[in-house]
């Protein structure tokens, strides 16, 4: 019998005391309220990654009594930990037998989770019905995203990703090839705004790269446009708007093919790029593009996903309400487009509501009324997006909160605004941090 490999990690370690396979711990791990995939274990225990969410940690931690960090240290045999007695973990059972792990939905989640990683497992090349199943698990992160707290959708999210490469990586019938690239480049696309929301545009720009890659293998000129939308935006909020400029002047060519809605959002883009360039004329003629966009847009299967692979007139207005806001001259047109944006954003129920954009339509409200000396307005226009909790204070959203506060310095009237500017320092001092790892 062949020896067993040197542990890596104290991961690895531990599991070879357990004597279990991978896929055993993976379905004890589902047990116990997880979702992890047998290859993101595996990797995890062979040192090759160490991000893990904050599910993932938790529940590594309850099955193997030791923190995350301890686990994916290197493994040194003299400081090896003994191993749980019996080598099993026991689940905790309330009165009936019921197994507490969790609220009814997490349950249903995690009951949800292990059928579909038992379906595409089962299968030596994806069916309709995997695929459909696949289709349906990015479907969901996509309109979930814009609405919900990053820390709630993260883990996944990267799981999704982690799927659909791991999908791709395996031999897959032609026909679905081209589908997973599809959606290769849309999870790929979800975590470079992730990335982007978490203070990162590093790695969002690598994302991104990966997206577009995806795109391509895909063919598919909506995609195309979409992550140039993606790269374009990270970059206007990274501080480089030349960038932002021509990301989205690159993405023309695709959207124009595809008639889709990237056709709307990559001129608007750029128009608040060129806003913060100080261009008032290359603003409103993007502006205008973007405006006249819209006669010939028919909706592709990118926008067909919901959520953030599509983009609605209510983003249209709180992107232009945001590009007018940086031009001196335009406060009275700043002031319309903030105020039918914040309108829009106000019904939480209707489908294209993102707290991000309803809180940068505040933000742009802010600003403007900040042009025309009303303080008490602009403190009123301002206070929802200051009462966000902190797992909701995404990157755009503290730098709209930044761009008050500047707004404020530069009006003249700073004395006036004392407290207001003491009440978004406060804010942007406790962003939602990069979650640990």
């Amino acid at each position: 019998m062949a020896a067993r490999l040197a542990p890596k990690t104290v991961l690895a370690h531990l599991i070879q005391r357990r004597n279990q396979t991978y896929s055993e711990i993976v379905a004890e791990f589902v047990e116990l309220g997880g979702t992890i995939t047998e290859r993101h274990l595996r990797r995890l225990a062979s040192g090759e990654r160490a991000g893990t969410t904050p599910q993932t940690r938790r529940t590594l931690q309850r099955m193997f009594g030791k923190p995350v960090e301890e686990l994916l240290a290197p493994y040194v045999p003299e400081q090896a930990a003994p191993q749980h007695a019996g080598g099993q973990m026991v689940p905790v059972a309330a009165p009936g037998g019921r197994i507490t792990t969790g609220n009814e939905m997490e349950v249903l989640d995690m009951a949800a989770s292990r059928a579909r990683a038992f379906a595409l497992a089962a299968q030596s090349g994806l069916g309709s019905e995997a695929m459909e199943q696949v289709y349906d698990d990015v479907r969901h992160v996509a309109k979930a995203y814009p609405q919900r707290p990053l820390p709630e959708i993260l883990g996944q999210l990267v799981e999704t990703q982690d799927l659909v490469f791991a999908l791709l990586e395996s031999r897959q019938r032609p026909e679905h090839l081209r589908q997973l690239y599809f959606l290769g480049g849309v999870t790929g696309g979800l975590l470079a705004k992730a990335s982007h929301d978490l203070g990162n545009p590093h790695a969002a720009l690598t994302q991104a790269r990966t997206a577009f890659l995806c795109a391509d293998n895909a063919d598919h000129h909506g995609l195309r446009a979409w992550v140039r939308g993606l790269q374009s935006l990270v970059s206007y909020w990274a501080g480089n708007p030349h960038d932002s400029v021509r990301y989205a002047q690159l993405g023309a060519g695709y959207a124009e093919q595809a008639n889709s809605t990237t056709s709307v959002w990559l001129p608007v883009s750029e128009a608040r790029a060129w806003a913060a360039l100080g261009n008032p004329e290359a603003t409103r003629a993007a502006l205008e593009r973007a405006e006249d966009a819209w006669d010939n847009v028919q909706n592709d299967d990118l926008d067909d996903m919901g959520g953030l692979c599509t983009f609605g007139r209510n983003r249209q207005l709180y992107y232009a309400a945001d590009a007018l806001a940086w031009l001196p001259g335009e406060g009275e047109q700043a002031e319309r487009y903030s105020r039918q944006a914040v309108d829009a954003y106000s019904d939480q129920n209707h489908p294209e509501w993102a707290f991000g954009d309803a809180a940068g339509s505040h933000a742009a409200m802010a600003i403007s009324r900040i042009a025309t000396g009303e303080l008490d307005g602009a403190a009123d226009a301002i206070a929802p997006v200051l009462d966000l909790p902190t797992e909701r204070r995404i990157n755009g959203v503290v730098h709209s909160a930044r761009r008050v506060h500047q707004a404020l310095r530069q009006s003249g009237r700073a004395d006036d605004a004392r407290e207001l500017q003491e009440e978004i320092e406060t804010f942007t001092r406790t962003p939602m941090q990069t979650l640990n790892r």
